[in-house]
């Protein structure tokens, strides 16, 4: 009578379920990981201004991200304030171009409401003019007028509407990080 030994079978069984388990654990530890470095905050004020102007969400945060990193006193070296880092003079802009009558000053860029829905609405208007997210991303960057002329030159876009080359090297790792951005945040909150 032959005698089967079953403890190698336990023993890789056993070797088996601890390897699907610290896969599960390396899975759930990378998703906190990125969920944390990658959060999503003020979202009663992304998802009510998203919504209102047309912009998806994850853009809306994948900008936040990049300008401010959720921080709604940062301001730049070029006076931009709060989370989405707006210019004084963009708020100036952008209320004139509103049919409330807002007198919001750049003291009010702190405010994350008011600085996410004129952010969200300046991206509205970028969206409408390019269309394309890493576009919106170098207008929101560089400029409208300056992304205009670049769409007009051959030597940067080859069909007027798309960039090929974006000629200033911090506009382009911009625009790069903000698409890099927008695709995880779709992919860790299920986005559109």
């Amino acid at each position: 009578m032959t005698r089967v030994r079953r403890a190698p079978l336990r023993a890789v069984l056993a070797a088996a379920a601890l390897l699907c388990a610290m896969a599960a654990a390396c899975f759930w530890g990378l998703r906190h990981y990125y969920r944390s470095a990658y959060p999503i905050r003020y979202s009663e004020y992304v998802e009510k201004y998203a919504a209102e102007y047309g912009v998806a969400p994850a853009f809306v945060y994948a900008m936040i991200k990049t300008e401010s990193d959720f921080n709604p006193n940062a301001v730049s070296v070029n006076d931009a304030c709060g989370l989405m880092q707006l210019l004084p003079d963009t708020l100036d802009w952008l209320q004139r171009l509103t049919p409330e009558d807002d007198h919001y000053t750049r003291a009010d860029l702190f405010d994350p409401e008011v600085n996410i829905r004129y952010g969200v609405y300046f991206v509205h208007i970028l969206f409408d003019e390019f269309h394309d997210p890493e576009t919106v991303a170098a207008a929101y960057h560089a400029g409208i007028n300056g992304v205009k002329k670049w769409l007009q030159n051959p030597d940067y876009s080859s069909d007027g509407v798309h960039l090929d080359r974006i000629p200033y090297a911090d506009t382009a790792q911009y625009a790069e990080r903000i698409v890099r951005y927008l695709h995880l945040y779709q992919k860790l909150y299920h986005l559109e």
